[in-house]
């Protein structure tokens, strides 16, 4: 058996290759930064073929620098940014447009007008999602509607549709495998969770060609092989799915109730909900959290547009600090906000609000407010958009969250967890290994070939490095008061 498992971290932005041995350990890092583009406002893309080029050598790096052959690589596994939709030529292989990425809002107004025609109650029904321009179907309509050609192109069967993992796997295989997993699947609102499988009443009703979609596969499976042409040999492609189910299996979240944060670009909160489908009644989202041959695991979701991008707004718009490690030690110099309340809404408003006319809005600003009050404020945001979703969650599944498993890129901020402990009056735990989106895809393909023999294994990998418990915070209960006001305040700013 060989001696590694390799993950492609496909992020918002950056692409990541990370290694992991037998004892889920990391054996190294390779990353790079690719370029995000904002033609107009509220308008997000990447351009694909740097996604793929930029995770391409990232592979060669690491095997490089660690002097790992491909050979001595056991599978990969894949974990991708969601909803990130790239539409491409089958014969050429080029991309008929740049990615329109998961924070894009130019379909803002088309998904209002599903809305007003009364299918927000089907559509959630079917795939459990909202209608927003969040998700992938209307930005594939998008693409049909305005990039010339496109449509004749994609109902002659010469367009493929896919999210990023699907633009990987595409171009590892030169490609002969055009597939995807269930937990993309389940965040394209095509995808009928409750039967498995692509949607033909939704597919009618966004007039999206079902040629152009990719096969759905499990997420622990064996798709196919990289062409050995990438790296010298070709190696197994055996786990796949969406960076937020991924970080919930790497965070060993595999019995109904228990629940993860990532503190990425935005912030994921997912709770296992099993076998079960919970159909929110307070907008979160119901998805598909990971298929293991037979069995499919089901989660509630809510999604915070801006987390950790809110740090690097304050890095690199009002820079207030060099890099975003220097957020915490700002935040420090103060012992409270000073009646500084900052709501991220720079896309919108995530779950549970819903608004994307929502905006960013920082209240409380006085003559005395420092850049210390403005760090510690933002880190308060973090924590309390978290709450919201926590008091949803369990308002929608009746269950009282224990603890709190975090991780992502914010998630060694002491501060900031010691805050989300107080706010939300439960532990917070943090692993030792806060790669857990890499690592659960790295669980899920080892899984597939055998390189772990099952979850109990697995599970014994799985360590906690520090737990934060909830101390008396006196600011707790107005910090709560303060945030709901504000975020009346911030909601339909946008309207016109």
């Amino acid at each position: 058996m060989s001696k590694y498992i390799l993950t492609i971290d496909a992020g918002t932005t950056s692409e990541r290759a990370i290694i992991f041995d037998k004892s889920g350990q990391i054996v190294g890092v390779s990353q790079k930064e690719f370029q995000q583009f904002f033609p107009k406002p509220g308008w997000v893309e990447h351009d694909a073929e740097e996604i793929w080029t930029t995770q391409k050598n990232t592979i060669i790096n690491i095997l490089k620098k660690h002097e790992i052959k491909a050979s001595d690589i056991e599978a990969i596994g894949i974990t991708n940014q969601r909803e990130t939709t790239i539409v491409w030529n089958k014969k050429t292989g080029k991309p008929i447009h740049k990615a329109l990425v998961w924070q894009d809002r130019r379909t803002t107004d088309y998904c209002e007008s599903l809305k007003l025609k009364g299918l927000e109650s089907l559509i959630q029904q079917k795939t459990g999602l909202l209608i927003d321009a969040y998700f992938s179907a209307s930005k594939i309509k998008w693409l049909l509607d305005n990039v010339e050609g496109a449509r004749a192109l994609a109902e002659a069967g010469d367009l493929a549709f896919g999210t990023v993992d699907s633009w990987l796997l595409w171009n590892l295989t030169y490609g002969e495998v055009h597939a995807t997993d269930v937990s993309n699947a389940s965040r394209t609102m095509l995808y009928n969770i409750h039967d498995m499988q692509w949607d033909e009443e939704l597919l009618a009703l966004f007039e999206i060609p079902k040629i152009m979609l990719p096969q759905v596969k499990p997420s622990s499976h064996n798709y196919g092989s990289s062409h050995e042409d990438h790296f010298g040999h070709s190696i197994t492609i055996s786990g796949i799915a969406g960076d937020q189910q991924s970080a919930l299996f790497g965070q060993m979240c595999v019995e109904s109730g228990m629940a993860k944060s990532t503190y990425g670009t935005g912030c994921f909160l997912i709770m296992n909900t099993g076998p079960c489908i919970i159909s929110s009644k307070n907008k979160l989202l119901s998805t598909v959290a990971w298929q293991i041959g037979d069995e499919v695991t089901y989660a509630l979701e809510g999604s915070i547009f801006i987390g950790g991008a809110l740090v690097q707004w304050l890095r690199d718009n009002l820079k207030i600090i060099k890099s975003a490690s220097e957020i915490e030690v700002l935040a420090e110099t103060v012992t409270d906000s000073g009646g500084v309340v900052f709501v991220p809404g720079f896309v919108g408003l995530g779950a549970p609000h819903w608004d994307p006319y929502g905006t960013g809005i920082m209240l409380g600003i006085t003559r005395g407010t420092s850049k210390g009050h403005i760090a510690r404020a933002a880190l308060e945001a973090i924590a309390l958009q978290n709450l919201d979703i926590l008091d949803t969650m369990e308002k929608d599944s009746g269950i009282k969250t224990k603890e709190l498993r975090v991780d992502g890129g914010a998630a060694p901020n002491n501060l900031l967890l010691q805050i989300q402990a107080n706010v939300a009056n439960i532990d917070i735990i943090r692993p030792k290994i806060t790669e857990t989106t890499a690592q659960g895809a790295a669980f899920l393909a080892g899984l597939a070939t055998g390189y772990w023999r099952d979850l109990e294994e697995i599970k014994k990998i799985w360590d906690p490095e520090k737990m934060f418990s909830p101390q008396s915070d006196p600011n707790a209960t107005k910090m709560r008061k303060n945030w709901k006001r504000a975020i009346d305040r911030s909601k339909n700013w946008l309207s016109e």
